[in-house]
């Protein structure tokens, strides 16, 4: 085996369970598809990914977590949860066409209270120490002002702009992708 390919092959190693101030992010269980179903058959919440149709229900949250489990690809997939255990939304890394992605996802109920900063920032810190010479991509639709504030405060620089589908939209949407890597990495600090 290629020697340089290897880390990407091996990745980041098991899904972490990661606590902050306010959150615990952990592997997602079945009992969370309630959950994700009522967040992503939110139009407002589905309308800024790429990759999740409409309607969304418990069945397509149900199968999104089997073939998250069965898979053997790299990454992590973290459901971010409060100290309750309730589930409020994603976090995810995963290797697409070679490149380390960071994702994510929130609750609409949960938005402008920081939380997905302070979860962004602490996986990502998470992958760096794990992959501290990967590059991290990302990215937003240009009408997610909130995502791309994110990404700059992480320290993403813009990379790209073009247009990228939308299932939930039904048709193309402005779209801006971003980079960072380990040295440029600024965390955020949890309110």
């Amino acid at each position: 085996m290629n020697a340089i390919l290897s880390p990407l092959l091996r990745g980041p190693g098991p899904c972490p369970t990661v606590h902050t101030k306010r959150l615990v992010l952990r592997p997602h269980r079945t009992s969370d598809a309630d959950a994700i179903a009522e967040s992503l058959g939110d139009f407002e919440v589905a309308r800024m990914l790429s990759r999740v149709p409409l309607p969304y229900d418990r069945q397509d949250a149900l199968d999104g977590l089997a073939t998250a489990a069965s898979t053997s690809l790299p990454g992590w997939n973290l459901a971010i949860t409060t100290g309750d255990d309730v589930h409020i939304g994603v976090v995810a890394i995963e290797l697409r066409h070679g490149q380390w992605h960071l994702g994510y996802w929130l609750n609409r109920y949960f938005w402008g209270r920081g939380f997905m900063s302070e979860a962004a920032s602490a996986v990502v810190e998470r992958f760096f120490r794990r992959m501290p010479d990967e590059m991290l991509h990302s990215g937003a639709f240009a009408d997610n002002g909130a995502s791309l504030r994110i990404q700059d405060r992480l320290g993403f620089a813009i990379t790209g702009r073009g247009d990228l589908y939308s299932r939930s939209r039904g048709a193309m949407a402005p779209h801006i992708t971003t980079r960072l890597g380990q040295p440029e990495f600024r965390p955020i600090l949890a309110a």
